[in-house]
């Protein structure tokens, strides 16, 4: 009997969190719905103000083009859902952490609050920074080698994707702060062996600039130059955590 009235409540339990599951995932989707319901009717102009940092760069007379013919189509709308799920980020992460908060001790709660918000901001300065500072050094660039007799007409959706992949690439880089102190407060490392390996960092910051920027060196130094300091940054706020790690006991009571 003791054993059935357990499986009847871990049977009732596991329903309860499939419930709240399926709840906070339709929340989250009609809230992202709502946002690109919302941006849809500013698809074409939302495209043209995010392809301004090429067009600033383009010889006079010069303009984006499209190849396929749904592209005028199909790319605004990928552009709207993008900034849709931009836009509604911290909806979606309340939602996801309104789901695993139950389920958390209180000093948890207290680390995991604070680096979701770091973490959303941190993410949008990423973008922010690509889109107004790394994107006009870029295009500036590519558009200054272009052999002569060769006309600089971008596909609107290869340009599109180009930008999406930057926006994802900076704005994942700028995490870095928040992985180091989620690294240190899960005890896999200590600040001091962070800064042991600063020089090793810097080199592998550099080698991953390389990888996923464009062929040059002022993005290229655009992209190292910020982790380098986010890595500092990093390092002070997981010393900053460091105390607290040792009352885990105390507060998890």
């Amino acid at each position: 009997m003791a054993g059935s009235a357990e499986h009847d409540s871990g049977e009732s339990s596991l329903i309860e969190h499939l419930v709240e599951l399926r709840t906070r995932l339709l929340r989250a989707m009609i809230g992202l719905g709502i946002a690109l319901v919302a941006l849809l009717p500013f698809a074409n102009r939302l495209y043209g103000w995010f392809a301004q940092p090429l067009l600033d760069k383009l010889p006079q007379g010069a303009h984006l083009i499209a190849v396929e013919v749904a592209s005028p189509f199909f790319a605004p709308l990928k552009l709207a859902l993008f900034a849709a799920v931009l836009v509604t980020m911290p909806w979606l992460l309340y939602q996801a952490w309104a789901f695993v908060a139950p389920g958390l001790y209180r000093r948890e709660k207290r680390l995991a609050l604070p680096l979701l918000v770091s973490a959303v901001a941190l993410f949008y300065a990423g973008c922010a920074f690509a889109f107004f500072l790394v994107l006009p050094a870029v295009f500036g660039f590519l558009t200054a080698v272009t052999p002569d007799g060769v006309a600089m007409m971008t596909d609107i959706n290869a340009y599109l994707n180009f930008v999406l992949v930057i926006f994802l690439a900076f704005g994942i880089s700028f995490e870095l702060p928040v992985a180091l102190v989620i690294l240190v407060a899960l005890g896999w490392v200590t600040p001091g062996q962070l800064r042991e390996w600063r020089g090793y960092s810097i080199v592998g910051v550099f080698i991953l600039a390389a990888v996923i920027t464009p062929p040059d060196v002022v993005s290229q130094l655009m992209l190292a130059i910020p982790m380098c300091l986010l890595y500092e940054a990093g390092i002070i706020a997981a010393r900053m955590i460091v105390p607290r790690s040792g009352n885990g006991a105390a507060d998890e009571a």
